[in-house]
């Protein structure tokens, strides 16, 4: 994860301004010194990609007598801020330990600390509704963005939605419509392969730090999110691993929340918590709202159609293949008509890309840590897809409880 290789990577997916993280980790904040800036935005000499100074904090502490772990993205307009935000929360908890420091500060402390260098300065809770580390997560979350933020929630301006939730997951919930929704990608690997899996399109006048922070804090409708279908993340159901159990909000609420084969407690999934705190029906939304763009990796789809595992050089070598003929991947999945695209790849996968492009590719709920599948129908080895883009409820129908009660 060098500077070179983010740069290069960027550029693949189809990414202009990419976000540094880890600004809090001093070493990795001397490497960034290295690059050149330019509006608030740095880049690398002769580089194609803007870097934005960004960088990922969880806050601890007690509310109503228990211990609140959350995960927090900070956006910063410069290298020399985020020298001096460093210095103030290392008051808090050793900078040093980790990329992601633990702090022992409130969510309430960590706005107020970083807002004081310039209202620019962004705080966004990150993953908002993930089970663990986040604002609303049934493990260490609150039920209210004020328990959370307190005084200083007027200087919140964005949530990010997360791999196991979507735009029309979270307009359920009538609190958050004022709130600017943000997706991003954790990149959680050796190598930048993941970067742009989730992503923004930001309408800005100029390409700089302050056009592009101000879009988030008040032109919410100038941002739209680039996501991948909630269902393939790792909670979007409620589940039990170690069982192979994972259930729709219904079944789950009917469940009590126990795992059906061992009795234990099964991780809550994003969907049954959204259930939790909503307050608009399934399809509610609000009148005025964001667009967003749903899609699946180029790497899974070539993974799917090969039947081969996303990283192996079956896959590797394909999805070079194909971006040697296009500009990015984002072009690729967005964009590129599908007579282009069958010269390109070949009519099989090219289908593929366009029923990936059309949301009509049926997945498996993801649960307890368990990514979703793309399906396959078994006797013909063919993807699974749908006649139209459903919604949650649709997937019921995939899950299944055997005679012995075993979900499935």
């Amino acid at each position: 994860m060098t500077l070179k290789n983010l740069d290069r990577g960027a550029s693949v997916k189809g990414i202009n301004v990419l976000g540094t993280g880890d600004f809090t980790h001093r070493k990795w904040r001397d490497e960034l010194k290295s690059l050149k800036e330019e509006d608030g935005l740095y880049r690398m000499e002769g580089g194609r990609t803007r870097f934005l100074v960004t960088g990922e904090v969880c806050t601890n502490f007690e509310f109503e007598g228990k211990t609140r772990r959350i995960h927090h993205l900070i956006l910063l307009p410069s290298l020399e801020i985020a020298e001096q935000v460093c210095e103030r929360l290392s008051k808090y908890g050793d900078l040093e330990a980790d990329g992601r420091p633990n702090l022992s500060m409130t969510g309430a402390q960590l706005v107020e600390e970083v807002v004081e260098f310039g209202e620019e300065c962004l705080v966004i809770p990150a993953h908002i509704w993930t089970p663990w580390f986040s604002l609303f997560g049934d493990r260490g979350g609150v039920n209210r963005i004020e328990e959370c933020y307190e005084d200083q929630t007027p200087h919140v301006y964005a949530l990010e939605t997360g791999l196991s939730s979507d735009p029309p997951m979270n307009w359920r919930v009538s609190a958050l419509d004022s709130f600017t929704l943000v997706s991003n990608s954790d990149s959680h690997s050796p190598s930048p392969w993941r970067l742009g899996r989730e992503a923004n399109i930001i309408e800005v006048q100029d390409l700089t730090y302050s056009d592009i922070a101000r879009a988030i804090m008040e032109c919410k409708d100038k941002v739209t999110t680039i996501e991948v279908d909630p269902a393939y993340g790792k909670y979007h159901w409620t589940g039990h691993r170690n069982c192979r159990v994972s259930v729709p909000p219904s079944e789950a609420i009917r469940l009590k929340g126990v795992c059906p084969v061992c009795g234990k407690k099964m991780t809550k999934g994003v969907a049954e918590r959204v259930e939790e705190l909503a307050d608009r029906p399934e399809g509610g939304m609000p009148e005025k709202r964001q667009s967003y763009i749903k899609i699946l990796p180029l790497s899974d789809i070539i993974a799917t159609h090969l039947g081969k595992d996303p990283f192996s050089a079956e896959v590797q070598r394909a999805y070079w293949d194909i971006l040697k003929k296009f500009s990015n991947e984002l072009q690729v999945l967005l964009e590129v008509p599908i007579e282009e695209l069958e010269r390109a790849c070949g009519r099989d996968l090219a289908r593929l890309i366009i029923l990936n492009r059309e949301n009509r590719i049926r997945i498996l709920p993801g649960y307890d840590g368990v990514y979703g599948k793309i399906e396959i129908d078994g006797e013909s080895g063919r993807v699974s897809f749908l006649r139209r883009p459903k919604n949650l409820e649709d997937y019921i129908n995939h899950w299944k409880v055997d005679s012995n009660g075993k979900g499935s």
